[in-house]
């Protein structure tokens, strides 16, 4: 009896995980064009054409990446920064980009979700969205498994993925609200 009572109780925590998978999905599809587009009004000054490097220091903010506390996502270094108070790096790291691109500029977080299902099929956990391209909702997560690969240019994708660990430090840092600034 006890070995049929827990593989009812497996089927349906797999069948609730299924349903929680297709909302999230559904949720991440049909964010309100408000939500997703950049917000004007209070945002950092942020360059448009690409950002000065220190040719010497890879890792360091890139100058023109706005002021103030903030999440910088460079297009051209896939790589992110966790800025503080006082322009103050928090974190700084490499990640894998998605195929479709925001376009340079600033965005507020607009939604969160702990776990979902990544448009590429992969389970993911702290996701944190912040605009969406062609329909395409833009945003960054992390893999369960940890893998960070490199997505099939021929699926449009908007997960910008990064290690757990990076993970657990943006899903702490970016609440909603919080700017994000995109470089090139």
């Amino acid at each position: 009896m006890a070995g049929s009572s827990s593989g009812i109780v497996a089927g349906l925590t797999a069948a609730a995980l299924v349903t929680i998978g297709v909302l999230t999905y559904r949720a991440q599809a049909t964010v309100p064009a408000e939500l997703a587009a950049p917000h004007t009004s209070g945002s950092p000054t942020v360059s448009t054409s690409k950002a000065p490097r220190d040719r010497r220091n890879p890792a360091a903010l890139p100058a023109g990446s706005g002021t103030g506390e903030r999440v910088v996502y460079s297009l051209d270094d896939d790589r992110v920064w966790l800025v503080g108070a006082g322009d103050r790096i928090l974190r700084t790291y490499r990640v894998a980009p998605s195929t479709v691109d925001p376009a340079p500029g600033s965005y507020t977080v607009t939604s969160r979700s702990g776990s979902a299902t990544g448009s590429d099929g992969i389970p993911v956990e702290h996701v944190v969205r912040f605009t969406s391209m062609d329909s395409v909702v833009i945003g960054f997560s992390a893999a369960v498994d940890g893998s960070t690969p490199r997505p099939d240019p021929g699926v449009p994708t908007g997960g910008i993925r990064q290690s757990r660990m990076d993970g657990d430090a943006l899903w702490e840092f970016a609440t909603i609200g919080e700017d994000v600034v995109v470089i090139r």
